[in-house]
């Protein structure tokens, strides 16, 4: 039970990130919608091994540095603050979306076809240098991670299965949706990830601030008053 609840931790963490319609998203529904499936998936599993490079570094690292009480007011003022911050944003994309991205078959040159290695290089290569996936691990993601609880090898390596599988699930459901949908699934799954984005980062900003306010607020008090 423990091991599930480790890999579905991991698993909507994944999928808390790929929500963002960040660079590495709109990149890939514009491969998808342009191409096909398959180029958009190879840049897709390149991304998810970006986004695994960080979450290793994150629950290597951010259990250490949480020890001290500063870093913890820090990381749950900053992390409470962007993502509320996110979610307005992805709300506000949700009423007003941003334009879809060129789709074959509207008048436009077709780009020509890349190989499926140098697509999924290009997408670590997007993940890691994505802005918002280095401010979603540095003020939150990071935090997060590290409250998961994985303190052992065996829970880590569960942690990152469920994380990848996260990201991996994400990719199959936006290229399915951009290479059968192509003109007409543009806009709506845009509006549709940014719906459902802002309901997510919603539910981790309550949780966040629920945690550290018991966390730092009351078990502070409770030690005092002890």
């Amino acid at each position: 039970m423990h091991a599930f609840s480790m890999m579905s931790d991991g698993f909507f963490l994944s999928l808390s990130l790929c929500l963002d319609i960040g660079l590495v998203n709109v990149a890939i529904i514009s491969l998808t919608l342009s191409q096909g499936f398959r180029p958009g998936f190879w840049l897709g599993l390149g991304s998810c091994v970006g986004d695994l490079i960080y979450a290793t570094l994150a629950l290597a690292g951010m259990a250490a540095l949480l020890q001290f009480e500063s870093v913890r007011w820090v990381v749950w003022i900053g992390g409470s603050a962007i993502l509320l911050f996110l979610t307005w944003k992805m709300a506000r994309e949700a009423v007003l979306p941003a334009t879809a991205p060129a789709v074959a078959g509207d008048g436009t040159a077709p780009a020509p076809h890349q190989s499926a290695w140098r697509g999924f290089l290009r997408g670590v290569l997007l993940a890691v240098s994505s802005p918002s996936a280095i401010l979603w691990f540095a003020a939150v993601g990071g935090a997060l991670i590290a409250k998961a609880g994985a303190s052992s090898p065996t829970t880590a390596l569960i942690f990152l299965v469920g994380f990848f599988l996260g990201g991996l699930c994400w990719t199959l459901f936006i290229c399915g949706l951009g290479s059968h949908g192509r003109k007409r699934a543009g806009a709506g799954l845009l509006r549709a990830c940014h719906v459902l984005s802002a309901l997510l980062f919603a539910y981790f900003s309550y949780s966040v601030i629920v945690n550290g306010y018991h966390d730092l607020i009351v078990g502070s008090t409770a030690q005092v008053a002890s």
